[in-house]
């Protein structure tokens, strides 16, 4: 898919761009690109400039909501398709996204990227092949591609994931120059995808599956089953689990997550908010 390159709008900024505009300046300095790179709007009374390009003042805009020009005016970064997905801004720049309200990623405390980098740093990824499960918005391969993985093998099974990679100045883009050609990103389901990836030829694993409720398949002996079987001995995981409340929820699923991984043939304990895994 094309990447976008136009300005990104979230409530705050267009507040800020507005409000430069009402005392009669001429120019607007910030960020149009969540905080990527800094740059300069040029401000008149019908509309405002950025990058050479002309664009109208937005109207009214939502809290928690991203919005890009779709070439007609600014419309969320959104999609329904029996579910509503979009990216979402957060206090870090950095965004998550959501799918029916519910953020799939860690905020509270820190970036998602940052986040993303600490796990990244658990299976040590320079000069390794990593698969990488799930991609969601490709964090996690942004951190490996930054240690020097050697090769990246991204799966997302989302085509509606996909297109908000295309809008996030943060997704990286496999076909960026600057990465080689080290990150191969697929749109397919992992857990049907795996069968195809020759035993023992990835050196990592990063599993960050949606909650259980969802993909359940990817939680299962079988999928684990596979991980051991491309991962070679020696090779390091990190599988996501979240945090779920084991009072309310009535389920250990890091424990459950654990004892699978073992009967797989990992070596597996807690860590941080998931498991980590040696292939033995």
């Amino acid at each position: 898919m094309p990447r976008y390159a136009g300005p990104l709008l979230s409530r705050d900024t267009a507040l800020v761009l507005l409000a430069a505009r009402e005392r009669g300046e001429a120019r607007w300095a910030g960020s149009l690109d969540l905080g990527r790179t800094q740059g300069e709007a040029l401000l008149e009374d019908e509309g405002w400039r950025w990058n050479g390009i002309a664009y109208p003042y937005p109207g009214k805009l939502k809290d928690r909501t991203l919005y890009w020009w779709d070439d007609e005016d600014f419309a969320p970064v959104s999609r329904y398709a029996g579910s509503l997905i979009k990216l979402a801004p957060t206090e870090w720049g950095v965004p998550t996204f959501e799918i029916d309200g519910i953020k799939m990623l860690p905020t509270s405390r820190e970036s998602p990227l940052d986040d993303a980098q600490r796990k990244v740093a658990l299976v040590e990824p320079r000069g390794k092949v990593v698969l990488d499960t799930c991609g969601g918005l490709g964090y996690f391969a942004a951190c490996c591609l930054a240690a020097g993985a050697t090769r990246i093998r991204s799966f997302e099974k989302n085509g509606d994931v996909l297109w908000l990679r295309t809008l996030n100045p943060w997704s990286p883009d496999p076909d960026a120059p600057e990465h080689g050609g080290r990150l191969e990103l697929a749109h397919a389901d992992v857990s049907h995808a795996i069968r195809d990836v020759p035993d023992a030829s990835i050196d990592a694993v990063l599993h960050d599956p949606p909650r259980f409720g969802i993909a359940g398949e990817l939680y299962s002996q079988a999928f684990y089953d596979q991980l051991a079987r491309v991962l070679r001995r020696g090779g390091r995981l990190f599988h996501y689990t979240g945090s779920p409340n084991r009072l309310t929820s009535g389920r250990d699923v890091p424990g459950e997550v654990a004892k699978r991984l073992e009967k797989a043939g990992f070596k597996a304990q807690r860590a941080m908010d998931g498991v980590v895994g040696l292939r033995r």
